[in-house]
């Protein structure tokens, strides 16, 4: 039995430019951190030939084509694993919340099974082959910032260039920022979970048309970058407001009027800026909010469950791998 353990996220800024469609004319970046939020990937060998898939719901079959879950099938498929295993994924928060979910799933499951077949392969490569699972094969309308910062983990600036590379930077802070950082950030859930394909794909139509805003959020998360580098910490708030401002411009369902209402009552308690975790129409609304003002945000948003978190330094790894 294998168990492996990968982060989920939450994205800054640059959301948007790690598109293939856009950094691969114009160039992006991000500034994401992983978060100790997990998605976990069980691998087992069976007594028998069948394959079966434990999630919401458990699969039981013979071939890999006949698996519904897309990602365990294609990361099967990818891997050469062809029978004879039990899979397993449990996740830390419900799916469809924003935080990165599926794309933790995916980099867990490649990770599980090449493990389980005695490869190690690094961060880099499980990156890009959940890039080519979600984007290539299975054609889903997202960007590349998921797979990467959850199979690399800690806080990352991550540059997507024209010539189709990936560079992923770490952001190291002082001890103390860090945790400044830490405690300034506060996530609760709207209660809403979401399919964020829908929004997505208008995204990705849109991005012709919305060039100038990428461009915008680009620099900022540049300057955030530098900033933060820095050590002025506290500049991400005001930075977290205006890009959320843009952000709601790139596509239609991004926001609503539960989100607004809530995001408004937590600026006027004391928060300087945030934004909708993911996609967005609903998740987890990340707010930056200085530390003496945190009491009045809560009781603003107290009809919101907050989901205390800490900055998590890993990505993926295995943390269970028991062989008779």
């Amino acid at each position: 039995m294998i168990i492996v353990q990968s982060p989920l996220r939450i994205s800054f800024f640059g959301g948007g430019t790690d598109f293939p469609d856009y950094y691969l004319q114009e160039e992006g970046c991000v500034l994401s951190t992983a978060i100790d939020k997990y998605i976990f990937v069980v691998i087992k060998q069976r007594y028998d030939d069948k394959l079966r898939i434990g999630y919401t719901r458990t699969e039981m079959v013979d071939q890999v084509d006949e698996i519904q879950h897309e990602l365990i099938r294609e990361a099967l498929k990818l891997t050469g694993i062809k029978k004879g295993v039990e899979i397993t994924t449990m996740g830390d928060i419900p799916a469809g919340s924003g935080l990165g979910s599926s794309s933790a799933v995916t980099v867990g499951a490649l990770h599980a099974m090449y493990t389980f077949l005695n490869e190690n392969v690094p961060a880099s490569r499980l990156a890009r082959e959940a890039c080519e699972i979600e984007i290539e094969r299975l054609k889903k309308p997202i960007g590349v910032q998921d797979q990467y910062i959850s199979a690399f983990g800690g806080l990352r600036f991550i540059e997507f260039k024209r010539d189709g590379s990936i560079h992923v930077h770490p952001v190291v802070l002082e001890p103390a920022l860090k945790r400044h950082l830490n405690e300034s950030l506060l996530i609760f859930f709207t209660g809403v979970t979401r399919q964020a394909d829908s929004i997505l794909s208008e995204q990705q139509q849109n991005i012709q048309q919305r060039l100038t805003i990428l461009r915008e959020m680009k620099d900022m998360a540049k300057t955030a970058h530098q900033e933060l580098l820095r050590g002025n910490v506290d500049v991400l708030g005001n930075l977290l407001h205006e890009s959320w401002l843009l952000k709601k411009q790139l596509a239609s369902g991004i926001s609503n009027g539960m989100i607004e209402e809530a995001y408004q009552a937590a600026r006027s308690a004391g928060a300087l800026g945030g934004k909708i975790a993911g996609a967005g129409g609903g998740g987890f609304l990340l707010l930056y909010c200085p530390y003496e003002k945190r009491e009045a945000v809560r009781k603003a948003l107290s009809d919101m469950k907050e989901l205390p978190f800490q900055l998590e330094p890993d990505g993926s790894k295995v943390i269970f791998n028991y062989r008779r």
